[in-house]
């Protein structure tokens, strides 16, 4: 048997290499762990999911103190924001975190951590900083980056991206944002609240395109409300300098359109890490849109693993760390554990959040199962009329024997609402199980015991059951009729 280095090797310190890296020291695997950047943690520490939340918190304080008439305050006259106390506090969060994501965290789990680029020379073989290292097994974790746009004058402009806009001077006076999908949404809202006058240009005629219209179109009203212009349809033909700022020149319906701004925000996609890898020399396949892996998350090199945004499939932190632990099953503990992304859920963090869970209706129309919808509106919940935050809904798809295909919520805190569904959906509990729960009165989760008790009310105060009921108590049925 050929003597290898290390049993495990990870290439890539974000979510799924640390999920990894950790679990495979820690079940006795000699383990080494390589990240490019100088810290690890990832895109989603230092450039997504944590200083994009800090930022969206502390926009939404500032946004509720300049509208506090609207809870029976008196209005506030607010001091402009002053970004660097902002980036300063986002910088803070991120090294709260960093700690458990630091070098001498996980080399006291047992890791070998080394930073530099590395590469594939052979198929068990890898090169980082001039040296030549071997591992019975190897982890592919990359990640991705921002994606640019096939827009001409764009990259001769110039424009700010993710790993930009967390760590500003100061706050732009207007912004323009290409893109529509959740990053564009959550920077759009955010920077407007905080007093920037931002304009989103999308090439979908809907923000969220993956979402359903309905559900994606509460987020825009929400967004419009605020005063964020959306120029959707946009079919962008050049982006130019000015003097004072950008120009993002688009057609609409024939017509062609300027929009301008003094900064330009990108967020229109990403592109996985695959250059450079020397994926070829270890006979890995891959594409532009990611190494190409089966159920068990191995490439074409069943030594070789894959997780995380690299694959191009589900580009989430939750999704990159399950993605490791289906990997730390297969390749250290050897159990043939498949990967199962059947109720793999997901969150936009605007205001309202938008949250799903499963499928939603235009995946079940794509997918062409048989299905029913069943809504319930947060303007019909007690919690959320004393929040003031009456904006969405929460819909159900059931297949033809009623049982849930999927849920999205479209309100206040809907990511949180949603792990009850997450828990339900992954447990096998029942629609009736979820409509006879008790929650407490009054609390926003109560959304999802009415959705589900809506289900099952038909088949509860049935003429079958009012029948039944009649003859055996004699019930003589209703006692007030309206005129």
């Amino acid at each position: 048997m050929a003597e290898y280095d290390f049993d495990i090797g990870i290439i890539g310190g974000g979510a799924a290499g640390l999920t990894v890296a950790s679990g495979a020291a820690q079940l006795g695997a000699r383990t080494l762990l390589v990240e490019r950047a100088p810290r690890l943690g990832g895109d989603c520490l230092h450039y997504g999911c944590v200083p994009s939340k800090t930022l969206i918190r502390t926009a939404a304080v500032y946004h509720r103190m300049r509208t506090a008439e609207r809870y029976g305050l008196p209005s506030v006259d607010l001091p402009p924001v002053d970004f660097r106390q902002v980036a300063t506090r986002i910088q803070t969060v991120i090294d709260r975190i960093q700690v458990h994501d630091s070098e001498e965290r996980f080399c006291s789990l047992g890791v070998k951590v080394v930073f530099g680029l590395a590469f594939f020379v052979d198929e068990h073989t890898v090169e980082c900083g001039g040296k030549r290292v071997t591992a019975r097994k190897w982890v592919v974790a990359t990640g991705s980056s921002p994606a640019g746009l096939p827009v001409p004058g764009l990259e001769e402009t110039g424009y700010w991206t993710n790993k930009d806009i967390f760590s500003l001077d100061e706050l732009p006076e207007t912004l323009l944002v290409m893109g529509g999908g959740p990053i564009a949404c959550e920077m759009a809202q955010a920077f407007s609240r905080l007093g920037c006058e931002v304009t989103v240009l999308q090439r979908n005629t809907q923000l969220l395109s993956r979402e359903d219209r309905d559900m994606a179109e509460v987020v825009a009203d929400s967004l419009r409300a605020e005063g964020i212009h959306l120029e959707l349809g946009a079919a962008f033909r050049e982006v130019r300098r000015t003097g004072g700022g950008v120009e993002v020149e688009f057609e609409r319906d024939g017509e062609v359109h300027t929009a301008r701004g003094v900064n330009l925000l990108v967020a229109a996609g990403r592109r996985t890490n695959v250059e450079g890898l020397g994926l070829d020399n270890a006979g890995v396949s891959y594409d532009h849109k990611g190494i190409a892996v089966d159920d068990r998350l191995r490439t074409s090199q069943k030594h070789i693993f894959a997780a995380g945004d690299v694959t191009g499939k589900y580009l989430f932190t939750h999704a990159a760390g399950y993605e490791g632990g289906v990997i730390i099953a297969n390749a250290v503990l050897r159990l043939p554990r498949r990967a199962d992304y059947t109720w793999l859920p997901w969150c936009t963090y605007t205001e309202p959040e938008l949250a799903s869970v499963g499928m939603n209706e235009k995946a079940a129309q794509k997918a062409g199962r048989e299905h029913a919808i069943w809504i319930e509106e947060f303007a019909d919940n007690d919690r959320a009329l004393a929040e003031g935050a009456t904006g969405g809904r929460i819909k159900l798809v059931l297949d033809r024997r009623e049982k849930p295909l999927g849920v999205q919520i479209a309100g206040p805190h809907a990511g949180e609402l949603a792990s009850e569904w997450v828990a339900a959906l992954n447990s096998g509990t029942g629609l009736s199980t979820l409509a006879s729960a008790v929650h407490p009165y009054p609390t926003l989760a109560e959304i999802n015991k009415r959705v589900a008790g809506r289900v099952m009310s038909p088949k509860l105060f049935s003429g079958k059951v009012r029948k039944a009921l009649s003859f055996l108590f004699g019930y003589k049925g209703r006692a007030c009729q309206l005129d």
